[in-house]
Formats: structure tokens, C-alpha cells, sequence
């Protein structure tokens, strides 16, 4: 299943203020603050996968640097989770017993 903003819980965790803190981010960083070329868009947690949404940690983000970052702490996220193994260790061949 795809993750995104339709299938996230992060909406529901904003605060009432949102589109608030959102704007005043965007006012305050009017450039990306990643690629520093193009025009700042989206309100984007420095820190990533938390929810403080105090004014210090966001920062002003474009659409494409925003989708790159989100992309990669989502990978990093999702190699950090431990995967069930199918190995059974070192049991000895039924063959031998």
C-alpha cells in the first residue's frame, strides 16, 4: 500500500494553528531552504518522521527537494524497521539425523 498524505495519520496530529505556522514558515523562508534556487511552498519538518511543529523546526521546502527528502527518510525509515527472517539457523540436515 502507498503511503501519502490521503493514507497518513500526520494530518490529524497538526495543530489547530496549522495553516498559521504553515504561512509564517513560508514568509519567513521565501527561497527552498534545501536547493536554495526555488521558491519555498511547503512547510517541511527538519527533522524528520516528528511532530514539533514549532516555527525552529520547519523550514521552507519546494515541491521537488520536499518529495526528494520525503522519499529518502521514508527509505531510511522503512531499512531501519528489522525484517522478519526465513532462515532457520543452523538445524541439522534431515538426511543426517
Amino acid at each position: 500500500m502507498a503511503h501519502n498524505w490521503n493514507t497518513s495519520s500526520r494530518r490529524s496530529r497538526l495543530p489547530a494553528d496549522w495553516e498559521k505556522r504553515r504561512k509564517a514558515v513560508i514568509e519567513r523562508d521565501v527561497v527552498c531552504q534545501i536547493c536554495f534556487v526555488r521558491t519555498a511552498v511547503i512547510a517541511d519538518h527538519i527533522e524528520p518522521m516528528t511532530d514539533d511543529h514549532e516555527l525552529d523546526a520547519l523550514q521552507g521546502a519546494c515541491d521537488p527537494c520536499h518529495r526528494v527528502k520525503t522519499a529518502r527518510e521514508a527509505a531510511a525509515a522503512r531499512a531501519a524497521r528489522p525484517r522478519p527472517t526465513t532462515r532457520h539457523g543452523d538445524e541439522p540436515h534431515p538426511g543426517l539425523l
